[in-house]
């Protein structure tokens, strides 16, 4: 395409504002020749720069439209290249590019080896660096003495970081500069910008790259022979390159060709990051080394840009941070989190528990420790604190390498903190080891208080400063030198709060930490003083202990309970911080909320009478018109177009509609036509209207025009002209999502398992909007049936009648029903029938206008790409409504021409809104996809799409990468069947680096227009009221009014400038609410975040961008990296780097609340938890990253504070919940058994301590129990408060009536149930990304969640997530209930339901009767499918892939369809599998083990001989494998030499031996159970604990020998299949034949045990079910509860199937119900017998006494009361005398 011919240039009609203005500086045929002369010179695609020269006059337009040309000149240039705010400028002085400039990089004295290769190459060439820098200092003398402007004093002079001579020369420099000059400088930054690629996500690699072209040009523009270059030569010299270093540090080539992702953690990645922290520093630009070893930086400066092609990028860059795969990371970056915590609950637990630290304590004395002890380990909370800060700065060393210039200076911090520890740690060793604990020190004393003085200082200030400025700040360490002013510029210009934003700030966190402080004391501290003291002073020296083991175990119990305790109250002391902060933070909302007026309870009034005005004061910008008009007449155009525009989208009917119309109507007088307002306006606001006259019932249009009144009721700045507001963008990224909805998926069921189609479904959404429609639509069809009539019969009569039909004003038929008949019977029927395909269908033909109507009605109630582009090309209407209004002279100056006038407003639409879709696969669409594109492209021909083309050239192996745009005017290609590309731009390869969305994003922003983005998700809406207020939301941005004064005058001091508003958030509107409790769920959820929160943080300047629907400054974000960041698996939240980069180079956040988009929600479980995993995993990805880092060691106080609890705060409190709970069971585990074996003392509250505890002898735990209620109480109370935001949000937006109807709709529908399974998820996916990494994105699927999924599929996806640990949670709650019943213990139920039973509960239909038992069938068939041939969906293939994330697989393939399940589990690195799978595992076990001991220990039985508990223990846990690896030896055998001759004749012969192997290893489990019950006595809480402890056994048995000794696994499922049939021959493992069956033969071992806990696992969850599905109509009700559907529309969508169908379901049914109650009967067999062999065999140690094995049973009904009478002597039961302390000096 010739982009130089004049069909592609720009005429003065385009750019009006730049090229109408007198006093133009530069014209654009100029500007358009500086862009070809760049072209040729550096060889820039012609294409590219066609692209960039319409950016840059976009620019211009858009600015010069509200100030003069020269002003928008200016102006631009010092948003991008020269101004205070501008990255380039910023960066010229961080990097110290003017001193290169001045004396060289190579010439001065820099760090590290940098500054020994610089001395060494001053040696070569003869030069002393020291004599070089004397010279500079003599000149800068010289420059301050010429120049007097410059004031600067002695200590100024002697300051390097002063730049205040720098500055002036920058100022001069630019003062320089002609309009000529300005605009090549910035069209050469667009034009390298523009083909920069992947580059772009390196800003200050961009800089320098663009600095070395402009000192290229410059030295090249004064010599008269003309320089050129080829095309694409800087693409391929420049960025290709530096494009494929990047793709080689993620990918690799295989040997077919094909680029394959490398098995690199981020650590070992050399990301985007990495690559531009070079460019932050001197002795980076020094490593610049070229192919023949030379450095770049001894090249003179114009001759660099020549040499990039000979740069040898691969010896250049290295790790600026490590993202190393840790945990390590949070105690570095939120290193004050913890020190807040873990130093007052040491100060508070300590000083409330004297007993641990009392020498010689007796209860009944109740004495107190010595004051200098007490006060010395109350103290010791500072120590902690210099612990933490120790840990932190070690672990800093780890992440930050010391070779980067920008490292900070850790080995003075930590001399500074190891003397912190010394004098906080040193007096505790004097008072506590100098002096025995009950002596009393008049000097050990002293030394304590200033100990404890010295601690809560140590603690305070430790807390309050930030790691990085610890005890100075490092970014001003060298207040001499430079040196670290990168640093400072790049990762710690945070914009400061001022004003009320700072004292909201402040007060937000005090408030939460008194009441946090205060109630945790109270609440938390003291209810734990009685437990400490009872159990820290138990004696259990009467146990008996264990055969090997002896008593030392048991003694210990108490104190392992009180370990235990501690720990989970610790828990509980962090969890309960973040109930405060949502408290604190809902109440500060709320305050805000008022303030600004968005509340519907805010004391306004006539919120509605007063919307005529303010439509008029804060949408029309009415001062500048050119004729006035009656403000009636404008208000009601705008009222008028937004009631029209629902009455369009079938959301008012054609009554309300005119109910709601402002109307002309004759005047009193008769001789003119007045206009009458709606009665509306006054109704709304009078309690004696209805709003039912208005709006139907539960209107989507009611809840649009009451937030619009409600909007414009708060302060909205006044808009400016339409022809003034800036230009702006719109982008909206798109891969697969459904564009719009096929005609077969809304009237089919969406799977057999569907019950209701998509349409049926929409209908019951949306009944009277569906009647709206149908009725407009049976209008539409009437009307073509009178046309067609009238045309074959030629009657002019009847062509009156369809006017009056299409008018929506005109009742219908109005004027002919008087001669028509009076309808009969037959008639009406007729009609009725006839009405049936529009009521069921919406069309009663197939034409494709009427079916793509119902699509399109189907498809804006759903989340489609047609959805968002619809709603948000109302921008254009919007625009061309407003210019119109406020334009009245246009409509006479047109005298009627209305083509003229809308070729006019168009004009203006597209001048100040670009519609830009980054639809990546559009040259790869299907013919469906094609077809709705071009839909699109025909209802909005000014929309553009940008996609990637990929073509292969000839002779050529690689594919070329093209970047395109096109819109609905390009020409259509016949071949192709798409749109030619208007622009066509290559690029250095596949830009599709990343997870995706971000580099998609990367490469259409070329196309943007404008000075802002909005950037949106596929699946939004908007409105056209909404649109209207653009111009206030623009206006945000702070730059309408740009200041005419030039800031490149020198020596002039300027006002500082405030901080450059980067991101202006909104909120959004959750359309999917409503729609079924899941649905509800996570749209309450999104809302309250998105204004709720967003609004608290955006004050506090806690707010950083979220994706969608923000506003972006479009020049301060694409100077500074993008939009998003685009490393794989490192940013997948891709959306959230973006906001931390803007607010760390000095961007602010801004949230406007007067303006919403609508945003879709996932709306069934699989697609919520989808996105829940995504965003946990996400999370565990950003805790790695570098900006955690710069923003946790850098920010202040307060605001590290908002930024934690709102973003990584939220997520581990998520996770501190599962552990608190997993923590508090295993105490239960521990408690139950000391509670199980002890006799327990009478215990009254109110008696006084030192009471003698009767009966004598016994154990006081009662304060331990009474503890166990309170955590209960408190943990559900964190649970729930997920509920509190909600509930305000509704109260604040809708009342309190809404408010209660929605939170009791939640509850009722079981919701709490979903929010505990959320945390269970949040926290697994945060928990397991940090272990195992692999974190990706996620499709979560945007459609109705209305389709029934399978037992087995929903079974495998969260077994492993919740199920497992949901189990072991049931076992040990059931122990605990029995062992020590507490009523609190109840409410963990709802724990255990929602952990092993929410995905089944919220399964559509998951209780229909024949579905449930079709559904054990799949289940069956799941569990031994997969071994004779490979089967995806199989549970051999689901435990090898739950295997293969400790093993990873191999790299060898073997062309066989098992590889083709998308493998890419990389293997974990040991250590992070240490902690999360074999240390916490390990501790699990190891307090199961010691209750275990325990409660088998035979406290207080006299005269008993210890047990062996450990050996029965070893016996039921090996006994089984031991069994299990006989069977599959022996059957390896027969498979090998058996089964493969079988094979010819019986082809299943392989699946017979697995059924073998996995049916003896489900009988011998089944029989180790029995036999538990049989060692124990028959005892079953004692059989509990031992299964308990026997599951932990096995869990870190089969996971230590998986992580340490099994191999990699195989992608293909060749060695599994040899396995059951012998061929072994035929799996291409080459010489690993001859170890891979060793290999297999220990993990079938594995898989035997595996395979036997799923079967039972799956068989208990489908059998608690068997009561509910026996309930009548329990499918029903359950429907009801999900979809929050009336029983009508269920019962009306019954499933139709044929004969044939039925009768296989009723085959299928009768067969498996009859296996399903066998299996049912055996297994409540096995569970009730042991119950009643006690009765039988009531001593089973007699039946091997005198045998080997006569110690393994365990004696049950044993006399265990050694109390009162039988108490032993040594047991006080009179009080002793009081002990006195010795006094010393």
């Amino acid at each position: 395409m010739d982009f130089m011919s004049p069909k592609f240039s720009l005429t003065d009609v385009e750019y009006p504002a730049w090229c109408q203005d007198d006093e133009v500086p530069i014209t654009m045929q100029e500007i358009r020749e500086i862009f070809v002369e760049l072209m040729d010179k550096f060889g820039f695609q012609k294409s590219s720069m066609e692209n960039m020269y319409q950016h840059l006059m976009g620019q211009l337009d858009s600015r010069a439209s509200r100030t003069g040309a020269q002003n928008a000149l200016v102006s631009l240039h010092v948003s991008y290249i020269g101004g205070e705010h501008a990255n380039y400028r910023k960066w010229y002085f961080a990097a110290q590019l003017d001193l290169d400039e001045e004396i060289g990089f190579q010439n001065m004295r820099l760090h590290g080896k940098a500054r020994q290769r610089n001395v060494k190459m001053a040696k070569k060439r003869g030069v002393s660096i020291k004599e070089q820098i004397k010279q500079w200092n003599e000149k800068e003398q010289e420059f301050i003495n010429n120049h007097p402007k410059i004031t600067l004093t002695q200590e100024q002079l002697e300051d390097q970081t002063n730049l205040k001579s720098a500055d002036y020369k920058w100022k001069l420099k630019m003062k320089k500069l002609t309009p000529e000059n300005m605009i090549r400088q910035l069209a050469l930054y667009l034009l390298c910008w523009g083909e920069a690629n992947q580059v772009r996500f390196a800003p200050e690699c961009l800089c320098f790259i663009f600095k070395c072209a402009l000192d290229y040009d410059i030295s090249t523009s004064s010599s008269e022979k003309t320089v050129k270059s080829p095309e694409y030569s800087y693409l391929n010299d420049v960025i290709t390159p530096l494009y494929e270093f990047l793709r080689g540090q993620v990918y690799k080539k295989d040997a077919k060709g094909n680029w394959k992702r490398r098995e690199k953690d981020h650590k070992n990645i050399i990301g985007y990051d990495d690559i531009n922290q070079l460019f932050w520093y001197p002795e980076g630009f020094e490593r610049i080394i070229l192919n023949n070893g030379e450095r770049l930086v001894d090249k003179p400066l114009e001759e660099r840009y020549l040499y990039f092609k000979d740069v040898a990028w691969s010896k250049v860059f290295y790790k600026t941070y490590r993202e190393t795969r840790s945990w390590k990371h949070c105690f570095t970056n939120f290193n004050r989190f913890w020190i807040i915590h873990f130093a007052p609950f040491w100060f508070f637990t300590t000083f409330n528990s004297p007993t641990l630290y009392t020498k010689n304590y007796i209860q009944l004395l109740n004495n107190q420790p010595t004051p200098q002890v007490r006060l010395s380990v109350i103290a010791f909370g500072g120590t902690i604190a210099c612990l933490v800060q120790i840990l932190a700065t070690v672990f800093e060393w780890g992440f930050v390498p010391r070779e980067w210039p920008g490292a900070q200076h850790l080995s003075s911090r930590m001399i500074g903190l190891l003397f912190c520890l010394a004098i906080n740690l040193g007096p505790s060793v004097y008072v506590l080891g100098f002096f025995e604990w009950d002596v009393h020190s008049k000097s050990a004393y002293i030394v304590s208080i200033v100990q404890l003085i010295i601690a809560f200082l140590t603690t305070f200030f430790f807390a309050v400063r930030p790691l990085g400025g610890l005890f100075r700040p490092y970014l001003n360490k060298d207040k001499k030198h430079r040196r670290y002013i990168s640093s400072q510029t790049f990762t710690a210009s945070f914009p400061k709060l001022t004003g009320r934003s700072k004292w909201f700030s402040y007060g937000l966190w005090v408030f939460v930490y008194l009441a946090k402080y205060i109630e945790s004391y109270f609440f938390l501290t003291l209810s734990l003083r009685d437990p400490i003291r009872v159990l820290s002073i138990m004696d259990l020296s009467r146990c008996q202990g264990e055969y090997l083991l002896g008593p030392i175990l048991c003694k210990w119990q108490a104190k392992i309970t009180l370990v235990l305790m501690l720990l989970s109250d610790l828990g509980l002391f962090f969890l309960d911080t973040y109930l405060w902060y949502i408290i604190c933070n809902c109440i500060f909302s709320i305050v805000l909320s008022f303030s600004l007026g968005t509340s519907i309870l805010t004391p306004w009034k006539n919120v509605y009478s007063r919307l005529p005005k303010r439509i008029y004061s804060k949408i029309l910008a009415t001062s500048e018109m050119d004729v006035k008009f009656k403000a009636k007449i404008l208000i009601s155009q705008v009222w008028n177009a937004i009631v029209i525009s629902m009455y369009r989208e079938h959301l008012l009917s054609i009554e309300h509609l005119q109910r709601l119309l402002f109307q002309q109507v004759d005047s009193l007088m008769g001789d003119t036509r007045t206009l009458k307002s709606p009665t509306f306006f006054v109704a709304q606001d009078d309690s004696t209207f209805k709003s039912m006259e208005f709006f139907p019932s539960n209107s989507e249009a009611k809840r649009r025009i009451s937030f619009f009144a409600q909007s414009l009721a708060t302060p909205i700045s006044e808009p400016v002209p339409v022809d003034c507001m800036p230009t702006f963008t719109v982008l909206v990224p798109h891969y697969s999502e459904k564009i719009l909805l096929g005609l077969k998926e809304i009237i089919r069921e969406e799977s057999p398992k569907s019950k209701i189609t998509v349409l049926e479904y929409l209908k019951h959404l949306h009944p009277t909007e569906w009647e709206c429609f149908v009725k407009d639509t049976k209008l539409l069809s009437m009307e073509k049936s009178f046309l067609k009539e009238a045309e074959s019969s030629h009657d002019e009569d009847r062509l009156e009648i369809p006017d009056a039909l299409y008018d929506p004003r005109s009742s219908p038929l109005s004027d002919h029903t008087e001669s028509r008949k009076l309808p009969t019977e037959d008639d009406l029927i007729k009609e009725k029938i006839n009405d049936l395909p529009f009521s069921y269908f919406g069309f009663n033909s197939s034409e494709p206008s009427y079916t793509l109507r119902t699509r399109i009605w189907a498809s804006l109630r759903t989340q489609t790409l047609y959805r968002t582009l619809s709603g948000f090309m109302n921008y254009s209407k919007a625009i061309k409504l407003l210019y119109r209004i406020e334009n009245p002279s246009l409509v006479s100056l047109y005298r009627g021409n209305n083509e003229a006038l809308e070729n006019d407003l168009e004009n203006m639409a597209s001048r100040k809104f670009r519609m830009v879709v980054a639809m990546q696969r559009y040259a790869k669409f299907n013919k469906d996809e094609v077809e709705a594109t071009e839909l699109l492209l025909r209802a909005y021909p000014n929309m553009f799409i940008s996609y990637l083309l990929e073509e292969l050239e000839q002779n050529e192996s690689e594919k070329t990468y093209y970047s395109c745009l096109t819109n609905g005017y390009a020409e259509f290609d016949e071949e192709s069947g798409l749109r030619k590309p208007i622009f066509k731009i290559r690029l250095s390869g596949n830009p599709i680096l990343g997870d995706g969305k971000s580099d998609n994003q990367n490469h259409s922003i070329i196309f943007y227009r404008g000075e802002y983005i909005q950037v949106i998700d596929a699946n939004q809406d908007n409105y056209l009221e909404e649109c209207l207020k653009i111009r206030s939301v623009l206006s945000e941005f702070e730059e309408l009014e740009l200041n005419p004064t030039i800031p490149y005058i020198p020596g002039i001091e300027y006002e500082e400038e405030p901080p450059p508003i980067a991101i202006v958030g909104s909120r959004e509107y959750i359309f999917s609410e409503n729609i079924g409790v899941l649905g509800d769920i996570a749209a309450g959820k999104e809302q309250t975040f998105g204004t709720l929160f967003a609004r608290t943080l955006a004050e506090i300047g806690g707010k950083l961008h979220y994706g969608h629907p923000d506003f972006l400054n479009g020049i301060f974000m694409t100077t500074r990296g993008g939009l998003s960041k685009a490393q794989r698996g490192l940013h997948l939240n891709e959306d959230i780097y973006a906001g931390m980069n803007a607010i760390c180079r000095g961007g602010k956040i801004k949230h406007s609340d007067y303006y919403q988009c609508g945003k879709g929600r996932d709306l069934g479980f699989g697609s919520i938890l989808n996105f829940t995993t995504k965003i946990g995993a996400g999370m565990g990805e950003q805790l790695l990253s570098r900006e955690y880092y710069y923003l946790g060691t850098q920010l202040p106080m307060d605001r590290f504070l908002s930024f934690f609890y709102a973003h990584p705060g939220f997520h581990l409190n998520n996770l501190f919940i599962s552990f608190s709970v997993q923590l508090f069971f295993v105490l239960l585990l521990n408690l139950g058994a000391l509670n199980h074996e002890i006799i327990a003392c009478f215990y009254d509250k109110d008696a006084p301590i030192t009471n003698l505890e009767t009966p004598v002898g016994c154990y006081n735990i009662q304060p331990a129990l009474h503890w166990v209620s309170i955590f209960v109480l408190s943990i559900f109370i964190v649970f729930f408060i997920a509920f509190a935001p909600l509930l305000i949000q509704e109260v604040l937006e809708k009342g309190i009536w809404r408010a209660a109807s929605r939170f009791l709709h939640h509850l009722l529908s079981m919701a709490p149930l979903f929010e505990v399974f959320v945390c269970q998820v949040y926290s697994n996916s945060l928990l397991m990304d940090l272990t195992f990494g692999g974190a990706k994105y996620i499709s979560t699927g945007r459609g109705f969640a209305i389709t029934r999924l399978d037992f087995f599929t929903l079974y495998s996806r969260f077994v492993n997530i919740s199920i497992y640990s949901g189990f072991q949670v049931f076992f040990m709650l059931l122990f605990a209930i029995i062992s020590m019943w507490q009523p609190a213990l109840l409410w963990f139920w709802i724990t255990v339901i929602s952990m092993c039973f929410a995905p089944f509960i919220f399964n559509p239909h998951q209780f229909a009767f024949m579905d449930f038992f079709i559904d054990y069938k799949t289940f069956i068939h799941w569990l031994f499918s997969g071994n004779t041939k490979y089967q995806k969906e199989s549970w051999a293939n689901f435990v090898k892939s739950s295997r293969s994330r400790f093993t990873g697989y191999k790299s060898k393939t073997v062309d066989d369809i098992s590889e083709d399940s998308g493998h890419d589990s990389k293997k974990a690195r040991f250590w992070n599998v240490f902690f999360a799978e074999l240390f916490l595992p390990f501790c699990v076990f190891l307090f199961n083990f010691t209750a275990f001991s325990f409660i088998n220990a035979q406290t207080g039985v006299s005269d008993s001989t210890p047990t062996s508990a450990v050996f029965r223990l070893l016996l039921v846990t090996f006994l089984p494998i031991f069994l299990n690896s006989i069977v599959l030896f022996l059957l390896f055998w027969v498979s090998l030499f058996v089964v493969p001759g079988l094979s010819y004749c019986c082809k299943d012969a392989g699946a017979v031996i697995a059924f073998i192997a996995h049916t003896f290893s489900v009988l011998v489990y089944l029989l180790d159970f029995e036999l538990m019950w049989f060692l124990q006595g028959w005892n079953f809480t004692r059989t509990l604990i031992l299964l308990i402890t026997c599951i932990n056994m096995h869990l870190i048995l089969f996971k230590v020998f998986t992580t340490i000794f099994l191999t990699r696994e195989y992608k293909n499922n060749k060695a599994h299949l040899a396995w059951w049939n012998g061929k072994w021959y035929n799996t291409g493992m080459g010489w690993s034949i001859i170890l891979q069956p060793i290999r297999e033969y220990f993990v079938k071992i594995m898989e035997s045990s595996y395979f036997a806990a799923d079967f039972f696992l799956g068989h208990f969850l489908l059998f608690i079910q068997t009561p509910i599905i026996l309930l009548p109509f329990i499918d029903y009700w359950h429907t009801m509860v999900l979809f929050w559907m009336n029983p009508r529309s269920i019962i009306a969508h019954k499933r139709i199937l044929t004969r044939k169908q039925r009768a296989l379901r009723s085959r299928i049914v009768s067969k498996y119900f009859s296996l399903y109650f066998v299996m049912l009967g055996v297994l409540l067999f096995m569970l009730i017998a042991p119950f009643f062999a006690g009765d039988f065999v009531s001593s089973p140690q007699e039946l091997l006494e005198g045998t080997l094995f006569e110690g393994i049973f365990q004696p049950n009904n044993q006399n265990n009361n050694d109390t009162g009478p039988n108490a032993p002597s040594t047991i006080l039961t009179t009080t002793p005398t009081l002990p006195t302390f010795r006094t010393v000096a």
